[in-house]
């Protein structure tokens, strides 16, 4: 059985930084791609970054130059480091990965950013 577990929300200020983290269970972590993505309120689910197996790297043009996103493939855990937050970058954050076209995703972490 597949399973992500996120971590990591809160509440920040704007321009502070906060790290989120993604337990991956159920899969042989290191060949899979893993992406984190973030759902605002009455907006559509959108990609943050991905990063493949062999650690290619994707990132949304909002958070290029302030998220890193990394793994660690023997503590089959995901990372995403955002620095510099701004209030639009308020949403619930999913990490997820993909198996044999399926999509697994995590419950998800609100991240609060204020002005």
């Amino acid at each position: 059985q597949v399973q992500l577990l996120e971590s990591g929300g809160g509440l920040v200020q704007a321009g502070g930084s906060l790290r989120l983290s993604c337990a991956v269970s159920g899969i042989i972590f290191s060949i899979y791609p893993m992406g984190w993505y973030r759902q605002a309120p009455g907006k559509q689910r959108e990609l943050v970054a991905t990063i493949t197996g062999g650690g290619r790297i994707n990132y949304a043009d909002s958070v290029k130059g302030r998220f890193t996103i990394s793994r660690d493939n023997a503590k089959n855990t995901v990372a995403l480091q955002m620095n510099s937050l701004k209030p639009d970058d308020t949403a619930v954050y999913f990490c997820k990965t993909s198996r044999r076209a399926i999509d697994y995703w995590g419950q998800g972490t609100q991240v609060t950013v204020s002005s």
